[in-house]
Parts: C-alpha cells; structure tokens; sequence
C-alpha cells in the first residue's frame, strides 16, 4: 500500500501534464489532503485545451462540441441543436435543447422542423412528404435512443458505425444523407470507421443532452482548474524523462521524490514515458476561425451539418459567438468551421478559397467580406477507437504508477477522475467529488 511508505518525498503525487486531465487529477488529490506538483514541459497550461487571441476574437484551437463534466454555469450550450443542410435545400433540426421543469436544468427536445430552403416553399409535394417523414423518423428514433440502458445499448452487435447504420433496418436515405453526416460531426470521423459501441454512446449523449461549447473558450477549464490549486503546485517549462513509482525525472530541473506519479499528457509523450503503453492511432482535424463583420441574418446556438458531400470542404459550421458571446468583440461574429480527414492536411490558403461558397450556402450570407483569422491543424486530434471497442482503458498501471488523458477514456475529467479514485485506494483514502471548474472555484 501506498500508505506504507516512508521515504523523505517532495510531494506525495507528481502529475506529468498540465492539461485538463492533469489539473483535474491535480484537484482531486489536493481535495483529498494529499500534496501534488504538477510538471507541465510546455510554458503555458492548458495543452490542447488551449484558446488563441486576435482582435477581440477567443479562438480555440481544438473542436469539441461537448463538455462532459462540466458545471452548468461553465458551459454555453447549443440550445438549437444540429441543422443539418441537404443538397436538396431542405433542412433538419435535430437535438435542440429545451428547459427542464425547474430551475435551469435542461433536456433535449428531439427534433424541430423540417424547413425548405431559407424563403422559399418546396416546390414538390413529394419531396415535401418525404422531409416530414424523414423529420418524424429521427425525432421518434433520436427520443428513443435517448432512452436506452446502458445494458440494452451494450447488447446490441458490436459493428464499425457505418456498417451498424446499413445493418441496424434505418431507411438508406435516412442512414446516408443525415446519421452519417451527424456522427461524423460528433465522432470527427468521416470514414466511420469508429465503433458501434462508442458511437451509441455518443449519438445517445447527443440526444439525452445536446451539445455545448466551454464559457469563455476552452482555455477556461484549464484556468479554473489550475486557479484552485496551492500556489505553486503547477510548474512550467519543466520536461520529465523517466518515471517510476516513486520519482520523476526531469531534463534540467533535477528529480522529484514523490509516492505517486500520475502521467496526464497526450498520447504520445505517455508512450514515451511509459515504454509499452498502447497509443491509440488518429483522426486529423483542422479548425478555421472566420470573423464576420456583422452576425449572419439566420445566426443562433447551433451546428451547421452539411450532408451534401460535394458542396466543400466543411463537415460543420457554427458562429460562436451566437453560443458564447464572449468569443467577439461587439457588433462582429466568430464563425468556426471543421474541416475532417484527408481534406484536413490541405495547406489553409486552400482550405478558405474552398470553403467559402459552402459557408455561404450553410450561413444563408455572402463570405467575401469575411477575415480568416486563423487555422488549427491537429495531425492527433481524435484517438481512433474502431471494433472491438472494451470501453475506457485501464489507468492504474501499478501500485503507485497511473495514467489518464482522451487516450484512456472518452474524456480528460472522467479519466482523471477514475486514475485519482484508483490512486486514493491506493493509499488508503475515501475517493473525492468532482472538481468543480467555475470561475469561482
């Protein structure tokens, strides 16, 4: 037991990586009287979770669109949902969020309307029957979705997502044309090649929660995280070499004794530190960063899924600051767009001239006049999870020795939290709550 242990030590828990996981893990140490440093080889906090400034403008340099674990008053959410923009001009409305009884609890109201081309009527009374039958079909199936056990989704054949979408009885027209096009949004995976199991999973938390963005940008969560910890407790610019159980060496500020080490980076530089340590394969995604000079006339809280697949380069759009106010200066818009797969590695000069008549055609406005501020090119942004999929990877490795990060688990707090609980029984202590990350933790 880890309690058993005497030796002088700096800390009790050393945490590598001072990104969201790491903070968070941080957290729960402290929370439990237990002493930690953190070691973050890079100058700033944050790591992925990181958030650029220009002009008045937060931009975040990665792409999610939910934020699980997350206090309510450090979230703006996507009240109106996904739209998603057929080739047809039709448009569905899925997932938006309504308010739950009492209080500001919210909940997910299934679909909204199946609406014809921004001023125009549909000119086909087929292809209008067929809008509401698709319209009614994913709201009674999304609702449903929503509703399912854990058991009942655990039961079901475990397939590559866009096998399970061919195999699972949806209409083909349904299946292609607007599940596709809305997993490869929330799963950032245009091939599909994801797991059924984990796309379930996901395509359930869309339907039972919808989508949100983190206030204030996603450096915020970093930031509340690390403004509750002891002073002092996070160092930068400080890079590990090796670890053990019970010390960690770094390249030129000497060893740290502890009795407990938590790695908490990114894949990569987990494998490094931890020789055997399986990291995962990759999806690519770049995120671009427009300013508008005006708010698109059609502008509010949702995602814009294009499900035509020859219109550009985008898998979705949003303007951002219509969720997060704070991401634009006044009397301007943040538009953000993603761009997934092969497309993704294309230099930014052409990534914007491409994408420039699809942000038209999705935001219902001319673009000429729109200022591209900035593009995130992640070669590793998402960790690739295709069949057989067991669920979140193991973070105890040894007695003293832990590991947690979007590579082990489905996200960076719940990860952080299962290494911590593991690490406190461990040493013979009572598990602890959440981290809470609002400003005024």
């Amino acid at each position: 037991m880890l309690s058993s242990r005497t030796q002088a030590v700096d800390s009790d828990v050393v945490v590598i990586g001072a990104g969201t996981a790491g903070l968070a893990a941080a957290r729960h140490v402290c929370d439990a009287g237990l002493t930690v440093t953190v070691l973050e080889a890079a100058e700033e906090i944050g790591g992925r979770m990181a958030t650029g400034s220009r002009d008045g403008f937060l931009l975040d340099r990665h792409s999610a669109l939910t934020a699980p674990g997350l206090p309510e008053e450090a979230v703006c959410r996507l009240t109106g949902g996904a739209l998603l923009h057929g080739p047809d001009g039709y448009v569905h409305r899925v997932g938006e969020t309504v308010p739950a009884g009492g209080g500001g609890a919210h909940g997910v109201g299934g679909t909204g309307g199946a609406d014809g081309a921004a001023g125009e009527e549909p000119t086909e009374e087929g292809r209008s029957l067929i809008a509401a039958f698709d319209h009614s079909w994913l709201r009674a199936n999304l609702a449903r979705l929503g509703r399912l056990s854990d058991e009942r989704l655990a039961a079901r054949p475990e397939l590559p997502a866009a096998i399970a979408l061919t195999a699972r009885g949806i209409p083909a027209r349904i299946a292609e044309g607007s599940l596709r096009p809305l997993l490869t949004a929330l799963l950032h995976d245009p091939q599909l090649a994801t797991s059924s199991r984990l796309s379930d999973h996901v395509l359930r938390a869309f339907a039972r929660d919808g989508l949100a963005l983190a206030a204030g940008g996603a450096a915020a969560v970093p930031r509340a995280l690390a403004a509750g910890l002891p002073e002092g407790t996070v160092r930068t610019g400080v890079r590990a070499t090796a670890v053990s159980t019970s010390r960690v060496e770094t390249e030129r500020h000497g060893t740290v004794r502890c009795r407990a080490v938590v790695v908490a980076t990114g894949a990569r530089e987990a494998g490094r530190l931890l020789p055997g340590l399986r990291v995962p394969r990759f999806r690519p995604v770049t995120v671009l960063h427009h300013a508008a000079p005006a708010t698109p006339p059609q502008a509010g809280p949702e995602l814009l899924i294009d499900t035509a697949r020859d219109r550009g380069p985008l898998a979705y759009s949003l303007v951002a600051s219509a969720v997060d106010a704070s991401r634009a200066p006044e009397g301007a818009a943040l538009v953000t767009s993603v761009v997934l797969g092969h497309a993704a590695g294309e230099p930014a000069e052409i990534l914007d001239k491409a994408a420039r008549p699809q942000l038209t055609a999705l935001h219902g406005t001319p673009t000429a006049d729109w200022q591209l501020l900035a593009a995130h090119h992640d070669a590793r942004a998402v960790p690739l999870n295709p069949p057989p999929y067991a669920g979140p990877r193991r973070t105890r490795l040894l007695d003293g020795l832990y590991v947690c990060g979007d590579h082990r688990g489905a996200d960076d707090l719940a990860t952080a939290a299962t290494a911590i609980t593991s690490l406190l029984q461990d040493f013979g202590r009572p598990a602890t709550t959440e981290p809470h990350t609002s400003a005024a933790a």
